[in-house]
């Protein structure tokens, strides 16, 4: 199968031609590896090979079909799960991650693993272990983090639909940067185990990003539900997700939200890519209702993500030295950074504001109550270039005498805090919401700017909310159609 005909097949249609046997899984592992050839050097989108040889003897609903997974998350046995770290790049896990088995059950061909920022840290994928990933719609620009190299990987044909997980808004927002849909489910659906229970206390949860709604359903169909080792039993619905495709919605009841505490004043394309939605929408007779305000604080979110995340990140730098026996010297400055800041945090800070969370929640379950759904952007601006968050040589400076004098846990008592939610969050502060308050959400590639970059919008639900974000998701794929967009790369 040549390039441009299995470009034409997301995951779903290519497992049917196997199935069909119109085209063998070991043809369409060879057409996904000629493509990353091609590609890869480009974007650095794939950064470990994974062994493959498909049989003709695959089973399950994705049999044949080239898939990639996120190098963070998602262990394969016996390679590195580096999370972006010269501190683990060569350290072997000993047993597949769940997900990762389900996704072999249902029998896909994972060949490769894919780039991201070290530990997931950022909403970019630059790391020092592998550089920089970029995105096939401009080279120059990011395609989003942390999932940013599976995203670019699908964006550019290399796989119809690739792993992800979401801890921030690492799926949603390389799938708005990459123009593919990112859906993050609700707390609990998706497994972590066996190796970690909840991480981030379950703001963390696996999924895909993908270029069909039908692949995001699907592919939930597969990896949802409770493991034996799991903190409890999830409420996998009776109906497949799948089948909520091209079901009606309803007509919904959608309050928006497009200024932040964060960035009061979103780029303008941002305000466009909403504006798309709200037309379209409206369209669909849905009733559309601009919010005059946050539902939520989305001011005190930030600094509670930001500082428990901190603590997050001091205990997986020393969870990599007691596996590895690595020194600082193998983790970037700016991971050392935040992780001293994480370690001054006191345990009660750190407890009240994963308990803060609840009022998070709380709030929004109030919003709820009249609406539907909540939409936001998915990023405030465009994607950034790369290269545009590396610190100021004279800031970098200062920073190693800090962390070489073990005194940059005082900078906590600065403003930094302040300056790390601006100059991070400042591009994606609506993602967060549902990650802290553990509901689904999503984005879709609704909208494209002026100089051809997709920008996508999302949707956040109540609990339990993944059916109606898919059938509203099918609705929007077929009255606003993106499939067939693809980046030209140069």
């Amino acid at each position: 199968m040549d390039f441009d005909e299995y470009r034409k097949y997301d995951a779903t249609g290519l497992a049917r031609l196997v199935a069909d046997k119109q085209v063998s899984a070991a043809e369409l592992l060879q057409t996904a590896r000629d493509r990353a050839a091609e590609v890869n050097p480009k974007l650095n989108a794939i950064v470990r090979d994974v062994p493959a040889a498909p049989s003709d003897d695959l089973t399950g609903p994705f049999a044949g079909v080239p898939f990639l997974i996120k190098d963070l998350g998602q262990d394969y046995a016996g390679l590195p799960t580096s999370n972006g770290s010269r501190s683990l790049a060569r350290h072997p896990v000993a047993e597949h991650s769940t997900v990762v088995r389900r996704w072999l059950d249902a029998g896909l061909v994972i060949f490769g693993k894919t780039n991201l920022p070290e530990f997931g840290a950022k909403a970019i994928s630059e790391s020092v272990a592998w550089g920089p990933a970029r995105n096939p719609w401009d080279l120059d620009r990011t395609p989003g983090g942390s999932s940013g190299g599976s995203a670019a990987a699908v964006a550019a044909g290399i796989v119809p639909c690739a792993g992800a997980n979401d801890g921030g808004g690492s799926t949603r927002i390389p799938a708005a940067c990459c123009g593919l849909v990112g859906l993050k489910p609700g707390r609990g659906l998706t497994p972590s185990g066996p190796e970690a229970a909840e991480p981030m206390h379950g703001a963390a949860v696996q999924g895909v990003v993908s270029r069909t709604v039908r692949d995001t359903a699907a592919m939930f169909d597969v990896i949802s539900g409770g493991e034996p080792s799991g903190p409890y039993s999830v409420a996998v619905p009776e109906r497949s997700f799948l089948s909520c495709v091209g079901q009606d919605p309803g007509r919904l009841r959608i309050g928006v939200r497009v200024p932040s505490a964060i960035n009061p004043h979103p780029d303008p394309e941002a305000v466009k890519a909403v504006e798309t939605a709200v037309r379209v929408l409206t369209d669909l007779g849905h009733h559309v209702e601009e919010l005059p305000r946050a539902p939520f604080d989305d001011a005190a979110l930030a600094k509670d993500f930001l500082l428990t995340w901190f603590v997050n990140l001091a205990w997986k730098v020393a969870d990599a030295k007691r596996l590895t026996g690595a020194p600082d010297v193998a983790f970037e400055r700016d991971t050392l950074l935040m992780a001293a800041l994480g370690r001054a945090t006191s345990s009660v800070d750190y407890v009240d504001a994963v308990q803060r969370r609840h009022e998070h929640t709380r709030r929004l379950s109030v919003f709820f109550e009249s609406y539907d759904l909540l939409l936001t952007p998915t990023l405030a601006t465009p994607p950034p270039r790369v290269g545009q968050f590396e610190l100021p040589e004279s800031l970098r400076r200062a920073t190693d005498v800090l962390l070489r004098t073990r005194t940059a846990r005082f900078l906590r008592h600065t403003k930094i805090v302040d300056d790390m939610i601006r100059d991070n969050l400042g591009w994606v502060p609506y993602t967060q919401l549902a990650n802290l308050t553990g509901r689904p959400a999503i984005s879709l590639p609704l909208h494209w700017t002026a100089a051809g970059l997709p920008l996508g919008v999302q949707f956040v639900a109540p609990l339990a909310g993944e059916s109606l974000l898919i059938k509203l998701a099918a609705q929007l794929e077929e009255a606003l159609p993106w499939v067939d967009r693809f980046p030209v790369m140069s």
